[in-house]
């Protein structure tokens, strides 16, 4: 399928917001910071849904880009901010194992990783117009979800780690599988805010009991 010159141009750039912003989310010491990066890469993801629907003439890439905006931009947010409470995003920092500038070129190393997984399929993928753009950038924020809960001690930071992954893993599917019924991106959309709800909710109750939300603390757990 051929596309014109100006939408892969465009997604490549929204690609390339993508990345930086999901490095902004992995670096943010402050966890409002981190959320709010997390929200304008969902809007990214949003807006290469819109170019894939209209370069693609699929209808159900529309249904994604309104669904991913409605729940990540807008539902998600809300019920961390809710179920967490607003308190853990008052904090100034969020407390990681190493320090930006380790985790800023670990994050090279794993972009590069990334890539040069996806490349040998690529070939694979030559009627897939938006592949070569689209899955390494999934890829390498799938990646990086899975570096962010690795290297942070606070329960609430980790769950962005998780959301970082979930982005990542929807902006490589998009390009490839299109053609999804609306039943079934409803229900994928759905499970987010209500995995962030469960999350959240469990991290409330965790810091009533032990007073933080440090994943070091959860020894202090016991059952009654």
């Amino acid at each position: 399928m051929q596309v014109s010159s100006v939408a892969f141009h465009l997604d490549g750039s929204i690609a390339a917001l993508f990345i930086v912003l999901g490095l902004g989310s992995m670096v943010a010491r402050q966890m409002y910071a981190s959320l709010r990066f997390f929200m304008w890469q969902a809007i990214a993801l949003t807006l290469s849904a819109l170019v894939l629907a209209a370069s693609l003439q699929a209808i159900n890439l529309l249904w994604v880009a309104i669904i991913t905006f409605v729940t990540k931009v807008i539902a998600v947010p809300l019920v961390l901010r809710w179920a967490a409470g607003a308190e853990v995003y008052g904090r100034r920092e969020v407390d990681q194992v190493i320090g930006i500038p380790t985790t800023v070129l670990a994050a090279a190393m794993l972009a590069l990783l990334g890539w040069f997984a996806v490349a040998p399929t690529l070939p694979l993928l030559q009627g897939v117009p938006f592949a070569p753009l689209n899955l390494p950038t999934g890829l390498i924020m799938v990646l990086w979800g899975a570096f962010t809960v690795a290297i942070r001690r606070e329960s609430v930071a980790q769950l962005m780690g998780l959301l970082l992954m979930e982005n990542g893993a929807f902006f490589g599917s998009i390009a490839i599988v299109h053609n999804l019924t609306v039943i079934a991106e409803i229900a994928a959309a759905v499970d987010v805010p209500i995995v962030a709800l469960v999350i959240g909710l469990l991290i409330r109750n965790i810091r009533r009991v032990t007073g933080s939300t440090r994943v070091s603390e959860l020894d202090r757990l016991h059952e009654r």
